[in-house]
Parts: structure tokens; C-alpha cells; sequence
């Protein structure tokens, strides 16, 4: 199964193409204003608005074999101790081995924001090298979860 932490997503239609050609069911959740998908792997789930619905949703049914593609560390973290695949939407992969590091670079850049009310900017612009890098990721982490 692949869960999409699907508001601000931005591979929605990667998912649903690499899932669709390895025959996987996606779960794309989120508060509402998503377009419905006409594909039968892609259930729709929309949570109730509200702080992190979505992602307490995802958290409780992510673990070992699925694959979660989201932005949000929080999330990312809780399924990775579930056992969960996690993938970032730039490719990157969250792991036990850099989830730690990966949640004190999302602490320190929150309180850079917060100490600079004028800081501008945030990261850098989504590029068409981390959709292709998406596309890769998305297919070797399904291929791998298949395998065991």
C-alpha cells in the first residue's frame, strides 16, 4: 500500500502512475480539495479538517511493507518506526538512519523562522531532477517492499 500525505504534494499523478503500472493501491489522504482519481488503486480518504488529521490517519495504519510519501517529518518519523518505506516527494529516502538528523535540520530551520520575522524564502523551487528522482525512489522502494 502507498499512503500520500496528499495536500501540498506535488508527485500526486507520479504515485498514481508508478502504482498503477506495479499494481499497488494508494491511499491519497487529505483534508479535502483534491480532484477524485478514476482510478480503482486510488482511494480518495478525506479526513476531517484539523491540526495533523491527515497525518494521524496515515500513522495509524502505515507499517512494515507500505510506502508513505510525504514532507512532513513528524509523520515521517512515526512511520518509520512503524516499519514504513518513507519517501520525501524530492526522492530522498527517511530511514532510522537519518530520521534523526532529518528532524533536527526541520527544529533548527523553525527556529531560524521564528527568530527573523523578515527571513524570506524557504527551500529550493521543486525541480523536474527531483520528479525523475521521485519516479526512481517511488519504484525501487515498491519493488523493494514487494520482495520482503
Amino acid at each position: 500500500m502507498i499512503y500520500v500525505d496528499a495536500d501540498a504534494c506535488p508527485v500526486k499523478a507520479e504515485v498514481e502512475a508508478v502504482a498503477t503500472r506495479q499494481k499497488v493501491p494508494v491511499a491519497m489522504v487529505s483534508n479535502g480539495g483534491l480532484r477524485p482519481s478514476r482510478n480503482p488503486l486510488v482511494e480518495m480518504v478525506f479526513v476531517p479538517e484539523g491540526p495533523d488529521a491527515a497525518d494521524m490517519w496515515i500513522a495509524e495504519r502505515a507499517g512494515a511493507g507500505d510506502v508513505v510519501v510525504t514532507a512532513d517529518m513528524p509523520l515521517a518519523a512515526k512511520c518509520v518506526a512503524a516499519g514504513a518505506r518513507v519517501l520525501r516527494p524530492d526522492g530522498s529516502a527517511l530511514t532510522e538512519a537519518n530520521m534523526g538528523d532529518a528532524l533536527a535540520t526541520r527544529d533548527l530551520m523553525s527556529d531560524l523562522r521564528a527568530a527573523d520575522p523578515f527571513r524570506q524564502g524557504g527551500g529550493k523551487p521543486f525541480s523536474k531532477a527531483d520528479r525523475s528522482r521521485f519516479l526512481n525512489a517511488l519504484d525501487l522502494a515498491l519493488r523493494r517492499a514487494a520482495a520482503g
